[in-house]
């Protein structure tokens, strides 16, 4: 009798472990998912910007003005899905089968509201949102500070990335030029791959100082937008090196 109930005791906790890696598996799926959407939504919102840029140079402030409030939409939704994409990988991960039915929706909608009031966002707080108003605003002030703002401003605004970390913490190479690089799902440090991977066959936490996470094999991946966004920090460095140039070539002149 003690063996038999022994044995579906045993059976019972299989189940379980079964079911919450299936929920798990399914929950990575669809924040894998929504990260696509996110991903097209950054893309939409680089195309905007220059469109708005091309459209500054020809004095159609009106229209500029109809793309900065399509941003702020745009900033609105991209929120929402990032708040919907964390929302998924935490339940899936926190997820135990239990004796009643599981209302799914009420777990997602509870997450996403703690995420909310944990993190409220304002699409105009957006580095994102600020980033066009720069682009737009340096068409014909290139150099000087936006109205209300002063130079230290500038510096602090435009360095602004979602990027966690700018440099392997194993390799020590800058993440802009990492051939393969590769982040944690669960604390978002950004590796190179193949240094990641010989690194995790003798250590499971993850390398960078201070960062208590474990590392899985299944959540280190390239997700669809960590290489826009490393596009987005290489296309800063490289407008940076670009005033640079203008500026040195601007005091040559003036030596003359």
């Amino acid at each position: 009798m003690a063996s038999s109930a022994a044995a579906a005791s045993a059976s019972a906790s299989r189940s379980s472990n079964s079911g919450t890696v299936r929920i798990a598996n399914a929950a990575a799926t669809l924040s894998s998912d929504n990260q696509s959407i996110i991903a097209d939504i950054r893309k939409a919102l680089g195309v905007v910007k220059a469109v708005a840029v091309d459209l500054e140079k020809d004095q159609q402030s009106d229209m500029v003005k109809q793309l900065e409030d399509a941003v702020l939409e745009l900033l609105a939704t991209y929120d929402d899905c990032t708040s919907f994409s964390n929302a998924i990988r935490t339940v899936g991960n926190r997820y135990h089968p239990g004796d009643q039915v599981t209302d799914f929706k009420k777990l997602l909608d509870d997450e996403v509201a703690k995420l909310k009031a944990e993190s409220p966002s304002d699409p105009q707080s957006n580095p994102l949102y600020r980033q066009f108003k720069e682009a737009v605003w340096n068409v014909h002030h290139a150099g000087q500070p936006m109205p209300g703002e002063e130079q230290e401003d500038i510096i602090m605004t435009t360095t602004q990335t979602t990027l966690k970390n700018f440099t392997c913490p194993i390799t020590g190479k800058p993440v802009i030029n990492l051939q393969n690089p590769v982040r944690c799902m669960d604390c978002s440090h950004i590796y190179d791959k193949d240094a990641i991977v010989h690194y995790m066959k003798s250590k499971n936490t993850c390398p960078v100082a201070g960062c208590p996470k474990i590392l899985q094999a299944e959540k280190i991946l390239c997700d669809p937008l960590l290489l826009i966004e490393i596009d987005e920090v290489r296309s800063a460095d490289n407008s940076a090196v670009d005033a640079t140039v203008i500026e040195d070539f601007t005091e040559i002149d003036d030596d003359e």
